[in-house]
């Protein structure tokens, strides 16, 4: 077999979509998690019988903790096999957000989970990753075929279908450069609102110098976490005029009441990519991905 691709059975239908596009076969990893929280990792017999040169192994890195050991496990084993070549799919990349020491002791967890990334696999593809501070993925996560993809255009057209002159607007600086570029790929009018931050979740957002009157506003961000930036920036938005506002996000990360926090700040409609399943996706992105690794195989 030349190729393989695996997946654990809560990502089994974006998998598939990805499988589909590439034409690989497909099967799941049974994964058991004993009392003590141990786990406990079964490859499928095609894998373990028959060992494939290139394993494509799908995992989208929200919730990282137990799924950085799954990758430690599946890879070495796989290693073990006779696998030639680990190709790691986390269309959600975690622990990059924590890229500088603000303080002494601190750790840069960026580059030590990338590190540990690129011992495991001979390729990363994620989507969006959060690159604040430097400019390449590689400098993360030190692979030669270590590619970022983005979910702008994607989710650009989504918004060109659901809605008939929208205004995109970036919730804060970070966003800015993403905004643009999804923009740019509809040809849609965008702006940007600053943001300070006051912890993990008080916000002070301020918006552009736009007339939001009539508008209907979608909220455009690589991620959407505790969802107070995007409700904060929704309330200010439907108090200058602004007829509906909508958020488009590449990762659903919607921790706690984030949801609930964001209707209540009258945001209407969600929509997300299926970097991590959630209710919300509305965009596959099994095509980009597909692009992206057809050449890695």
């Amino acid at each position: 077999m030349a190729a393989l691709l695996l997946h654990f059975a809560d990502e089994h239908a974006a998998a598939a979509r990805l499988a589909d596009a590439l034409s690989l076969p497909l099967a799941e990893i049974a994964r058991h998690r004993f009392p003590d929280d141990e786990l406990k990792l079964t490859l499928p017999d095609v894998a373990a019988d028959t060992p494939p040169d290139t394993l494509v192994l799908y995992r989208s890195l929200d919730r990282p903790n137990d799924k950085l050991v799954e990758l430690l496990l599946v890879a070495r084993h796989a290693r073990q096999l006779g696998v030639k070549r680990l190709l790691l799919v986390a269309p959600y990349l975690g622990y990059m957000r924590q890229d500088i020491a603000f303080r002494p002791g601190e750790i840069v967890s960026q580059k030590i989970v990338g590190a540990f990334l690129a011992e495991l696999f001979d390729g990363l593809v994620t989507v969006d990753p959060h690159l604040h501070r430097i400019s390449r993925l590689q400098e993360a996560v030190p692979l030669t075929e270590a590619i970022a993809l983005s979910a702008a255009p994607s989710l650009a057209e989504l918004v060109g279908q659901r809605r008939r002159q929208p205004l995109l607007i970036g919730p804060d600086a970070e966003s800015a450069q993403w905004v643009e570029s999804a923009a740019r790929a509809r040809s849609l009018e965008y702006a940007v609102c600053s943001k300070v931050r006051h912890g993990d979740i008080q916000v002070e957002i301020a918006l552009p110098a736009i007339d939001a009157s009539g508008r209907e506003i979608v909220l455009l961000d690589d991620v959407a976490s505790s969802g107070r930036t995007l409700a904060a920036a929704a309330r200010l938005l439907l108090a200058a005029g602004a007829r509906s506002v909508d958020v488009a996000v590449t990762h659903a990360l919607f921790a706690g009441d984030a949801l609930e926090v964001m209707a209540a700040a009258g945001i209407g409609e969600v929509w997300s990519t299926d970097c991590i399943a959630h209710p919300s996706n509305a965009v596959p992105m099994a095509p980009v991905l597909a692009d992206a690794l057809l050449p890695l195989l």
